[in-house]
């Protein structure tokens, strides 16, 4: 009952923080991405409620696993919907889309050569992309809501684990099947890219960005 309850005050603290997080981070992406009406975006991972914070009519994609798409959501882009794996994508071809965008999936996907594959085949069906993953030293971990999640010893977080599985397996589930991804991690999977740290007082996400049509360079 006391987790349950935890969850729940959590989430609703959460949620006003990644409003705010999201609305920001759009119009940097708006801005950096040099977005134009009708552009061709394959979201991978993604659902359409992040849309809604950005105002330029859009072509989308929303790439997921069987099941877990929302596409009932009303949107002022035009969004279609497919299920597959961003991991493997031959249903999309070579240069297919204007751009690729994925927001907190990378985590997900599983071991480095997992990622890796995400990381190719995001590269392959478009030469734009907006890669985001959530920083590991951020005092409160996204996903879990445990203060500095991945700086506990292996063994204190397989303890949690295994006591939050007796309640909450589905849940306990996508905590033990997320991974950090270092900042020099997506310097490799995404070389000679733009790397930008999004701060919410604290270093709170990743980004990983390339625009053809644009000069700019950046490190974190």
């Amino acid at each position: 009952m006391l987790k349950n309850i935890r969850f729940k005050i959590f989430g609703a603290l959460l949620k006003p923080v990644s409003t705010y997080a999201r609305r920001k981070r759009g119009e940097l992406f708006v801005r950096k991405m040099q977005l134009k009406q009708n552009m061709r975006i394959l979201d991978v991972g993604g659902q359409p409620q992040i849309w809604d914070y950005i105002e330029v009519p859009l072509k989308i994609t929303c790439l997921n696993l069987p099941g877990i798409s929302i596409t009932t959501h009303k949107s002022h882009h035009e969004i279609s919907y497919v299920e597959g794996d961003g991991c493997s994508m031959p249903e999309f071809h070579f240069g297919q889309f204007d751009l690729v965008f994925s927001n907190s999936v990378i985590e997900h996907v599983g071991n480095y050569e997992k990622r890796k594959a995400f990381a190719d085949e995001v590269k392959r069906v478009s030469k734009n992309y907006w890669i985001q993953t959530p920083n590991k030293y951020f005092p409160i971990e996204a996903h879990c809501g445990m203060p500095f999640w991945w700086l506990y010893p292996k063994m204190m977080r397989s303890f949690f684990i295994e006591r939050w599985r007796k309640k909450l397996p589905a849940w306990t589930q996508m905590v033990e099947e997320t991974d950090v991804v270092s900042v020099v991690e997506i310097k490799t999977l995404f070389p000679k890219t733009n790397i930008r740290m999004e701060w919410l007082i604290f270093p709170k996400s990743i980004i990983a960005y390339s625009n053809s049509n644009s000069n700019s360079n950046e490190l974190a």
